[in-house]
């Protein structure tokens, strides 16, 4: 299969391969190798072009260990746990919702209760995966995921590994509003590691205990911000609502994303403009459009803060195999991105547990004059008889007037503090209705999330980029990745290494394009036919040779430029090189750029 020959592609040539591997390895841990980090790097650049600087975002970077509170107020604390089901016979433990999907046509058990889950493995006889035994009857239970550390020496403050990077743009929000000047919209962004202790990570870098999140937060004003939906309107995605997923004949929906938010498909405008933002990134980067689609949360899928969410999902299985991936059903897809919207969950959440204001200020248009409800406690009275408590009863009687101005028409009043009831006399509360002139109000904003799997993205492109062709009557495996990813822009070769000329032409070659700020790899080992494989194997989009022929008459030196995906090559001044490879990289036509020097007919690929 080729999702196995990527695998193994990606090993050999140090795209990624499991961490630790000389210690028996650590499941859920994978390392980047040398063109997998530079793959990585840039698509994480190609992210913050288009949704930081593009879209005038700002950038953070906060701290991946944050104390438990935050994780409390959140709600990750009573609400981010996955389904584990351990074996009675060896021990082993495994995602409960993931077996019953392997054994039945569910395509997400998660969204199903425990006690459904416990029926469905029970109904389906699912054994262990380990050791074969029958897990019914075994108890399935609630995991929290999150990694659990101490803050300090010692017992110290207790923390977590962060989940998602989402909560150190929101526990910032009260510092980040004053960089935006409190107007909304604004939106911030981060791209870094975020921490899950899955119960049994699997599919390469698709489930992973350690990964790379590239985030955006969009701050609005519910009220009153809309999107920019005309620059996007026309673009065309592929859709998989809902409504679709519980039909029994359920099919994608082929829309734009004018029409998805204008019918009703896509509920949130703020939604459908970043699906289209999205669809249009992922083509420039090379993901292929027609292994590639939104699917629509159902509701048992929604996470506890989420109004609404979408996930972009690509299909990553064999190119070459018979599933039909244009209906539902067919495939190996995975997510690789969340489009979600968060209303004032989080900011609310952060607010309540928390110190500090999360809203901003919205000034009116004009001055409005409306009455408002105020108490002036007498404090001579209240500290006496409620002691060290007699500001928060104060500030419990200020909200019980805001909330509820009713209740001050009885001879006493009951507020909460602490847990407990207390009461006292209206008159000791002196409340009033008076006007007042306000010139506007603290809101609380709501939350836009498109949430970017880095680590998935690059497995996608991957995965949509390998081919196999036939060279020269010979086969071969190429990565057709777009220029702006790929991990080295250009390969320069010496035909030969026993030649100071060539050798020396080849080095000034390869040092000149590093200079214009090219990724350039300089490889002289064995035959050029296998330097070609080795650079195609990686993606490398031009291939530079210096051979005699470059050298001999009156004329500028030359050297041959091949272009990866066609294997065409021509013969170019070495003087006119960085200009015209910057161009090809930069998106430039090879063909039109091969029009204008001498094609090179040559059997090079074979030898």
């Amino acid at each position: 299969m080729a999702s196995e020959e990527v695998i193994e592609l990606a090993k050999r040539r140090g795209f990624y391969f499991g961490s630790n591997g000389a210690y028996g390895g650590t499941a859920g841990f994978y390392t980047f190798g040398p063109q997998g980090s530079a793959l990585k790097r840039n698509v994480e650049d190609a992210w913050r072009d288009r949704f930081t600087v593009r879209e005038g975002n700002q950038e953070i970077q906060a701290p991946a260990v944050m104390p438990e509170p935050v994780f409390e107020a959140s709600g990750h604390l009573d609400t981010f746990a996955d389904m584990l089901v351990e074996c009675g016979e060896c021990g082993e433990s495994h995602r409960a919702d993931h077996l019953v999907e392997d054994a039945s046509s569910i395509e997400d058990a998660e969204a199903l209760p425990i006690s459904e889950v416990e029926m469905l493995i029970r109904d389906h006889d699912i054994a262990c995966p380990a050791c074969g035994s029958p897990l019914a009857g075994e108890g399935v239970e609630e995991f929290n995921l999150m990694f659990k550390t101490n803050i300090g020496p010692g017992s110290g403050q207790t923390g977590y590994l962060r989940p998602e990077t989402a909560q150190g743009i929101f526990v910032e929000f009260p510092r980040l509003k004053e960089y935006a000047r409190g107007q909304l919209p604004f939106g911030v962004t981060q791209i870094g590691p975020a921490y899950r202790n899955e119960i049994a990570p699997r599919g390469g870098l698709r489930r992973l205990r350690e990964f790379t999140q590239a985030e955006l937060e969009q701050f609005i004003d519910p009220e009153e911000d809309e999107p920019d939906l005309e620059a996007v309107e026309d673009v065309e995605v592929l859709l998989y609502p809902a409504e679709e997923q519980e039909a029994e004949n359920g099919s994608y929906v082929e829309t734009t994303i004018g029409e998805a938010v204008e019918e009703g498909i896509v509920g949130s405008a703020w939604i459908g403009y970043y699906l289209g933002l999205a669809q249009e990134w992922y083509e420039r980067i090379g993901v292929d459009v027609d292994r590639f689609r939104f699917r629509q949360h159902l509701p048992g899928e929604l996470a506890h803060y989420s109004a609404d969410c979408w996930d972009a999902e690509s299909e990553v299985g064999d190119a070459d195999a018979d599933a039909d991936t244009t209906t539902p059903g067919g495939g190996d897809w995975i997510e690789i991105a969340g489009f979600s919207y968060r209303s004032d969950y989080d900011l609310s959440k952060h607010a309540e547990y928390s110190d500090d204001r999360f809203t901003v200020f919205k000034e009116y248009d004009e001055p409005k004059t409306v009455e408002r409800a105020t108490v002036d406690p007498d404090m001579a009275t209240l500290g006496p008889k409620f002691g060290g408590d007699a500001a928060a009863v104060a500030d419990a009687l200020e909200t019980l007037a805001e909330r509820d101005p009713d209740a001050f028409e009885a001879d006493a009043v009951s507020v909460e503090v602490d847990g407990e009831t207390v009461t006292v006399d209206t008159d000791v509360a002196n409340f009033s209705v008076e006007e007042v002139t306000e010139n506007g109000e603290h809101i609380t904003p709501h939350v836009v999330e498109p949430s970017f799997g880095v680590g998935r993205t690059v497995q996608t492109l991957l995965a949509h980029g390998y081919t196999e062709d036939v060279v020269s009557g010979e086969a071969r495996t190429y990565l057709d990745l777009d220029p702006e990813v790929a991990p080295t822009d250009a390969a320069v070769f010496p035909l030969v290494t026993n030649d100071d000329e060539l050798v020396g032409l080849a080095e000034d070659v390869a040092d000149d394009l590093r200079s214009r700020g090219l990724t350039v790899a300089y490889d002289d080992s064995g035959s050029i036919g296998r330097r070609y494989r080795r650079q195609d194997e990686v993606g490398t989009p031009f291939c530079l040779t210096v051979d005699k022929t470059g050298l001999e008459g009156d004329g500028p030196d030359t050297v041959t430029v091949r272009e990866r995906d066609s294997a065409a090559q021509v013969r170019v001044p070495v003087d006119e090189l960085a200009d015209e490879l910057t161009a090809l990289l930069a998106g430039g036509d090879f063909a039109a750029f091969a029009d204008q020097y001498e094609t090179v007919e040559t059997d090079l690929e074979t030898q």
